[in-house]
């Protein structure tokens, strides 16, 4: 996997204050999308022990929430593996911050992925540059969705993230 960048203390990519990963790979490509650098599975730089190792030390502060994996698109076929060990890895050291993941797949269609289970929040969908919203809280469009996975899990549909 490869990534584009660690962002630090963070307070736009979900809940809190956050360190978000923004990985490398989308096909997508949505129209107007904020990070088409990130596009290119090839671009960035590998993502490695030092880089997990910058945000395990962020996840180490009490007043950071959790992380958000971006991009890019963490599910994207080169990402989906690394990126489900790495949310394994970090319910099992951190059971108490929180995962947001940001993806271009809707709910209906990543549910029944391996890395649902360590997630607390999916953002799905793609932005939908005719419908933009800037006062959308943690979207740009209003036909995506912030979705509080283990509700919705449990009731077996979508339950919105309050």
């Amino acid at each position: 996997m490869r990534y584009h960048n660690i962002t630090k203390d963070d307070m736009l990519n979900g809940d809190g204050l956050r360190v978000v990963l923004w990985v490398a790979g989308c096909s997508h490509h949505c129209k107007g999308c904020q990070n088409p650098i990130t596009w290119d599975p090839e671009g960035g730089v590998l993502f490695d022990e030092a880089a997990k190792q910058e945000i395990f030390e962020q996840l180490d502060k009490s007043y950071i929430e959790g992380i958000t994996f971006s991009g890019g698109d963490p599910l994207y076929e080169s990402n989906v593996d690394e990126i489900t060990a790495f949310a394994r890895e970090i319910k099992e050291k951190y059971p108490k911050k929180n995962i947001w993941l940001y993806t271009g797949y809707l709910w209906e269609d990543i549910l029944d992925l391996p890395i649902i289970s360590y997630l607390d929040v999916v953002v799905d969908g793609k932005f939908d540059l005719e419908r933009k919203d800037v006062s959308l809280p943690w979207k740009g469009s209003p036909n995506q969705r912030v979705i509080d996975v283990p509700k919705s899990r449990e009731v077996g549909q979508v339950v919105l993230h309050a």
